[in-house]
């Protein structure tokens, strides 16, 4: 019988993780006899813990002891709860100059060159709508498209695809959530993987099509159409006229070649769901490997989702390229913990069900796992939800840790290509950013490689992080040329633009 392996992660930590299910009375190597089954994922005391006694992983607290903890003993929900405890952040002490590489030795995809400067890895023409009334419409003008065949005739339109929501009335016309579905809008508008536009309305909601366009100083085009229901004369009229439309954009969009360009054009947003014990250990730690590489080579990686760094984010302000910078991200999270309270939730509703069952206590192991996606180069930038990212480097965007929301909010920023670690096996795309799945653990991997592009679970067989930061960013470079992701493959993507919605509905 084989012996089950544990994990030590730092030496200063007081738990292991059982890589394989640990049974009662199994002796794993640097760990001690198993008091009690240890499932696979989980944690596990290599020492006595007293209760209110500090419990460790990755060399940082993850949690508190709410009663003693025999050596040998699972160390879970039932045992390790959270409590406050004093950060100190270290503002910039660990900000470094990246050495970046000159343009001529970075590695290069094959993309779509835009008029912006930017460069698309794919070329969509979107169906944006300005509220949830004229969503039924932007369906069925993609529909009628779609049933048509006439994408048959443009091989390089990747689609035609209807990005709808739920809100744009019934809210303020200012203030924090106006705002944040603005840039979400305007964002996609403007996104590199957008070969075209049309921005369909209702034409008496909240979110003015005519307000937007002169705040933003954008002019109808070839490329860019509005229209309302109201103006138009009904539904039957504005899907055909948005049919018309399309067939008149489409030549156009269809001109639109891939060639070479340098790394320094992608954008990767980095996103995690569905974790588990190993995602801090496999997958988000190769992915933070890939994201160094990327950062040499001049590109840019957007970390997200607020709550899920909570309790890590003294890890990110050292690494701040200036105080001010990490301030920005201190007040985010200040910010967070009153939006919590005052709807009546707390920062520790995060982790999920699934995540506790895969192994993820509190959210402050969970956050430790989840930062590491960001590698560890300098953070170069703190950015609002769905705000246009300037940075080059390492960056932080404010978002919820809800997947689709946050993803929305990284694309509408200018991402053009998203890398997702998952440990459960989530279920995701995101048009038009192409979705690059990386699984953290093999049994998962091999249950759902249909849905997956990359295992990481083979790091706990012996592959090194570093190797695997390179497979990854092999595959990024891939997948922005043009190879379709699993995601992608699946057809996922249309029902997952989920602008984060701020605020009262009224």
């Amino acid at each position: 019988m084989s012996i089950p392996r544990a994990l030590r992660l730092n030496a200063d930590d007081n738990v292991v993780i059982a890589v394989d299910e640990i049974k009662q009375g199994d002796a794993p190597a640097n760990a001690p006899m198993a008091a009690q089954r240890v499932p696979r994922g989980h944690k596990m005391a290599t020492v006595k813990i007293e209760t209110g006694e500090p419990i460790r992983k990755f060399g940082q607290i993850i949690g508190f002891a709410s009663e003693p903890i025999a050596p040998g003993h699972w160390v879970h929900t039932q045992n390790c709860v959270m409590q406050d405890f004093a950060r100190d952040y270290h503002f910039s002490e660990g900000a470094r100059n990246e050495e970046i590489l000159p343009v001529a030795q970075q590695a290069t995809f094959e993309g779509f060159r835009r008029a912006s400067g930017k460069t698309g890895t794919r070329n969509y023409l979107g169906v944006l709508t300005s509220v949830n009334c004229s969503a039924t419409v932007a369906r069925l003008i993609a529909r009628e498209v779609e049933k048509s065949g006439l994408l048959e005739d443009y091989p390089n339109v990747d689609g035609v695809i209807p990005l709808v929501h739920g809100t744009g009335c019934g809210m303020a016309g200012k203030g924090e959530g106006f705002e944040a579905l603005k840039r979400t809008q305007w964002g996609y508008a403007g996104n590199p993987n957008m070969g075209g536009v049309i921005m369909v309305g209702l034409g008496c909601e909240v979110f003015q099509i005519s307000r937007m366009k002169e705040e933003y100083g954008v002019v109808e085009s070839e490329l860019f159409h509005s229209m309302t229901i109201q103006a138009t004369g009904g539904t039957r009229k504005t899907v055909a006229q948005g049919v018309g439309r399309i067939k008149e954009m489409l030549p156009l969009l269809n001109q639109a070649q891939r060639e070479t360009r340098p790394a320094n054009e992608l954008m990767l947003a980095l996103q995690c769901g569905g974790s588990d014990g190993y995602s801090g250990i496999t997958a988000n730690p190769a992915l933070g490997a890939a994201v160094d590489i990327l950062v040499r080579h001049g590109g840019a990686a957007i970390l997200s989702e607020t709550p899920e760094i909570y309790g890590a984010e003294h890890l990110l302000t050292r690494r701040a390229a200036s105080r001010e910078i990490g301030e920005k991200l201190v007040d985010m999270i200040h910010w967070w913990e009153d939006y919590t309270s005052r709807n009546g939730g707390e920062m520790n509703n995060n982790p999920s069900p699934g995540n506790k069952a895969g192994g993820l206590t509190t959210i402050l192991e969970k956050s430790l796992g989840a930062a590491a996606k960001g590698g560890t180069t300098t953070l170069t930038g703190v950015y609002k939800y769905a705000e246009p990212v300037t940075s080059k480097g390492f960056v932080f965007m404010d978002t919820p840790g809800y997947d689709p929301v946050s993803a929305t909010g990284q694309v509408a920023g200018g991402a053009n290509v998203l890398a997702f670690t998952t440990g459960r096996g989530s279920a995701y795309g995101c048009k038009p950013t192409p979705s690059i799945k990386l699984a953290t653990n093999s049994v998962m991997y091999q249950s759902m490689m249909e849905d997956m592009d990359i295992n990481c679970g083979d790091v706990l067989d012996g592959v090194s992080i570093e190797d695997k930061g390179r497979e990854i960013f092999a595959k990024v470079l891939k997948v922005a040329s043009g190879e379709r992701s699993k995601s992608e493959e699946l057809g996922y993507g249309d029902a997952e633009f989920a602008p984060w919605q701020i605020g009262a509905t009224m």
